[in-house]
């Protein structure tokens, strides 16, 4: 099987004055831990059950020490350690000390020599998918504006229809409205639900 892959147009292109471009994996399909547990039945002398179990505590504990801030190597994998991000973008002098300023963003890996060599020669084939029409940020804060009149609230699903563009844009997108004040979350981090800003009013 081979990897799957489309050309995206990177979002700096008009500023640069010329269209570049970068290719994104196209996904074909996910692996469950059933599916791996059986795989390492066949490769070792665990049951898949076994297999199954030590799956589920390496998922513990590797969890255990990133919560402790340690870097955990599995040796033929790679390296994990967790990566940060803060409320807000700018953090000054008098508040970056405020710890509940300071979140978990992710868990970066950094893949071993010997893990990359287990994928060996590869083929790739482009696959042409549909991308995100092309929206000027004022025409998408007129789209919004529009909604919003006869709308209590916008999610990101509602404005990738809005705009016909895809997740990963409408969520650029709605970062960008954020930061400029427009729109504000009054949901969950993971379930954002958002609402006009108020105008301020000039005394």
């Amino acid at each position: 099987m081979s990897i799957r892959f489309e050309w995206y147009e990177n979002p700096d292109s008009d500023k640069r004055g010329e269209k570049r471009y970068h290719a994104r994996p196209v996904l074909n399909g996910r692996v469950e831990t059933d599916e791996l547990a059986h795989a390492i039945q066949d490769r070792c002398s665990l049951t898949e059950i076994d297999a199954n179990a030590v799956l589920d505590a390496v998922s513990r504990v590797v969890g255990e020490h990133l919560r402790d801030g340690q870097r955990v190597h599995l040796n033929g994998l790679g390296y994990f350690q967790i990566s940060l991000t803060c409320d807000g973008e700018d953090i000054l002098e008098d508040t970056k000390r405020r710890n509940t300023k300071v979140h978990i963003k992710g868990v970066n890996f950094v893949p071993d020599q010997k893990l990359r060599r287990q994928l060996g020669p590869v083929k790739f084939d482009r696959i042409k998918v549909a991308h995100s029409v092309r929206v000027s940020d004022e025409e998408v804060d007129a789209r919004v504006n529009a909604y919003l009149q006869s709308h209590d609230h916008l999610t990101r699903s509602v404005l990738q229809e809005l705009c016909g563009i895809k997740s990963r844009t409408a969520i650029r997108q709605l970062t960008r409205l954020q930061a400029e004040g427009k729109i504000k979350n009054i949901g969950w981090k993971r379930q954002p639900v958002y609402v006009k800003c108020e105008e301020k009013r000039e005394d």
